[in-house]
């Protein structure tokens, strides 16, 4: 089975911040499937069901986000998951260009809290996670001011797009495992190709001759 769980803080003030990308990602994957938040366990609102013919839970902690390791550590138990292979973490990071989307299958929490705790918790930083670009804080933003607050009415406006990509990353998770999602989700973006002239189109050669003798000169 998949433990998949978003992070964010819980409540109306801080619905729509930075910070709770991770909670709107795995709310997106929910509704996809019709899975609704129904259950309460380990201080965690929790749906259940099968996406892709595998069962899964998806998670929203209702902790607080420094405290995210308590309920990932209680569902862990819960659930008799192994972290390594079985457990999804999806969370803002600054360190990434706004909307990009990185796919990883251990690492360090970096600035991240609600991931310092998840790490501290388990004792180990060997489990996947998806990581969502928010763009680091303008100079001179303190950074907690910063992913507690909303994103510009620009980046809004592209949000529901880059959702939908993030719950696509998750589904091709729970269907064709970490390897293939990695290979899709991190793959930097096809070139544009360059057009090629027709025929009919291609320079003489005494074009070409005068155009390096008056480069050469």
């Amino acid at each position: 089975m998949w433990l998949i769980v978003g992070l964010g803080n819980p409540g109306d003030t801080y619905a729509r911040t930075r910070h709770n990308i991770g909670f709107r990602v795995v709310t997106e994957l929910a509704q996809r499937y019709r899975l609704e938040f129904t259950h309460k366990r380990a201080h965690a609102q929790i749906a259940e069901g099968i996406i892709a013919g595998q069962r899964v839970a998806l998670a929203l902690p209702q902790t607080y986000m420094n405290l995210s390791g308590q309920a990932v550590v209680g569902l862990r138990q819960w659930y008799k998951i192994d972290p390594a292979t079985e457990l999804l973490v999806v969370y803002d990071d600054v360190d990434l260009p706004f909307g990009v989307l990185r796919l990883r299958e251990r690492g360090s929490a970096g600035t991240h809290n609600g991931m310092r705790s998840i790490i501290a918790l388990l004792g180990s930083q060997v489990f996947p996670r998806l990581r969502i670009g928010i763009d680091r804080p303008p100079p001179a933003w303190d950074l907690a001011d910063y992913v507690l607050g909303r994103f510009t009415p620009e980046q809004e406006a592209q949000l529901p797009d880059i959702m939908q990509k993030a719950a696509d990353a998750l589904e091709i998770v729970v269907r064709e495992g970490m390897v293939v999602a990695m290979n899709r989700i991190n793959a930097p973006p096809p070139k544009p190709k360059r057009e090629q002239k027709r025929p009919s189109e291609a320079p003489d050669s005494s074009s070409d001759t005068n155009t390096s003798a008056e480069s050469d000169g």
